[in-house]
Parts: C-alpha cells; structure tokens; sequence
C-alpha cells in the first residue's frame, strides 16, 4: 500500500520570529519513502536541520512579518497490515531495563507520576504483568475520557485530563504514559498521521495523532488509547518523554494560525513518478 502524506499550515506574524519545526517522516521510516516530504516554505527562506537529543529529525527556520507557509507532501510504502499485537510481550524488570529506557519511567512536563502513582496502583496492581497490563490502562483511559476537539488546550497535563474526563488524542496518550509509568513500564509520546484506512465514515478533519510506546519484552511496542484498536496506515514522525518535546511547530514570538491542514490516505501509485 502507498501512503501520502502532508501537511499545509499558514502562520500570520507580526515580525520575524524564529521556529523549530518537527514535520518530517521518522527516519525509522527512511527505506519506505518513495517520494520525499521535503518541508517547503513560502516565502522561501534558508532551512537549517539538526536531530534532536530523541533523534528526531528537526528543521529551523526565521519566518519573515506577514503569511508564512509550512507544506510537504510524500509518498511512503505501508505493508497495508494493522499495528502489531503482541499478546505475550512480559513486562521486563527495572533492574533490568536498558539504560536509554530509564528516562521513561520518571514523571515529566505533561505527566505527573507523582500525583497518579496511588491511582495507578489501586486501579492496576493485580492486573497481570505484561502487555495485558498496559491493555488494561489503554481500555481504562479509553474509557474514562471523552473525545472532543472543543476539550483540547496546550496547557492539560495527564493529572488534569484524569480529573476532567475530557480530551483530545494527546491527553489519552499523556495519561496512559503517566500510569504505565506509574507501573514501572516505560512509556513514551509518540506523534504523526493516522489514516482513516478501514474505518467507517463519517470521517473527521485529519490531524496529526498521538500515541505511545511502552518498553516490554522484545523491545519497544506501540498503543494508542484513544482509538484502543488497531489501526492502519500509521506513520511515526517524532517520539519524547510527553508533548513537550515533539511539537510539531514551535514558534517564538506572536503569531495566529490562519490555515491547519493535515493529509494522509492512500496514494495511487501509477500517479507517483
């Protein structure tokens, strides 16, 4: 299967002001691109790139006073398979993590293992060790939160998605990674595309999505509490503690976003050269 993927984003701003942009395919994902989603900024302005202290690919730039335009569009090879399921992944010990997870397990900007570690341990110390154990906190989580595009803010952290019920993709995700760290898994934030691909309309507005990673027996292994299903055509673009550190636009100096659209579906192939 052929994905396309993009985006087009329109930013108004009142003088230059600097931005850090993580737009770009995951590079874990660099052997299925067959068409590149070069980041292109109207008008043109000179694009620098870094990875960041996660990997993740990132791009600077100084967008000038006025409109400024942010849009890519690619095309990748997906194996057209659901997000893998691995039932009897086992929990693996603290004592016995790799360093590189450690970070995983503290408390960060957006979750506070602090303030959820007793509800964590009431709701989940008896449910059994392993991928079954982070199931169980992705159906609570599922359930326990209401979806609605109206609930999001960039402020919401997992303890206050929790007390309100309410949310958007990232505070189900901030939440599940809270309690599994809680639970001494580690978990940490993911963000990209997922696609409609099998799913029964109506459909949304696309956006971009948030998920999870947990460490467990064989390696890290994706969830996604909200849609807490597998789903097809995902597509990584960054991973961090919380979404503190994947923002996909971060802009320092006032700005208003006059135009958000996010694209991905399957492609034709016969119209990709």
């Amino acid at each position: 299967m052929l994905l396309r993927v993009g985006y087009d984003v329109t930013y108004a701003l009142p003088q230059p002001t600097p931005m850090i942009l993580m737009l770009s395919v995951h590079y874990s994902r660099a052997s299925d691109i067959r068409v590149p989603d070069h980041l292109r900024v109207d008008p043109p302005v000179p694009v620098s790139t870094y990875r960041d202290l996660f990997g993740n690919w990132c791009s600077r730039i100084i967008a000038p006073a006025g409109h400024t335009r942010l849009y890519a569009e690619g095309r990748l090879y997906d194996n057209g398979l659901p997000d893998p399921v691995q039932h009897h992944a086992r929990q693996v010990a603290v004592e016995n993590l790799p360093e590189e997870a450690l970070v995983f397990l503290l408390g960060s900007r957006y979750c506070e293992t602090d303030l959820l570690l007793p509800l964590a341990w009431s709701l989940f110390d008896q449910a059994p060790l392993g991928w079954a154990r982070v199931q169980a906190i992705c159906d609570y989580v599922h359930t326990h939160i209401k979806f609605g595009y109206e609930h999001a803010r960039p402020s919401k952290t997992a303890w206050q998605a929790w007390n309100e019920g309410l949310g958007v993709c990232r505070d189900y995700a901030h939440l599940a990674v809270t309690l599994c760290r809680c639970m001494n898994i580690p978990a940490r934030y993911c963000t990209g595309y997922v696609s409609d691909i099998n799913m029964p309309p109506p459909y949304g507005p696309m956006d971009f999505a948030g998920w999870f990673e947990v460490y467990l027996e064989g390696g890290w292994h994706m969830f996604d509490a909200r849609n807490n299903k597998p789903m097809y055509g995902r597509v990584l673009m960054a991973r961090g503690r919380d979404a503190a550190d994947v923002a996909m636009i971060t802009s320092f100096g006032p700005n208003e976003l006059t135009k958000f659209q996010v694209i991905c579906d399957e492609a034709i192939e016969s119209n990709v050269a």
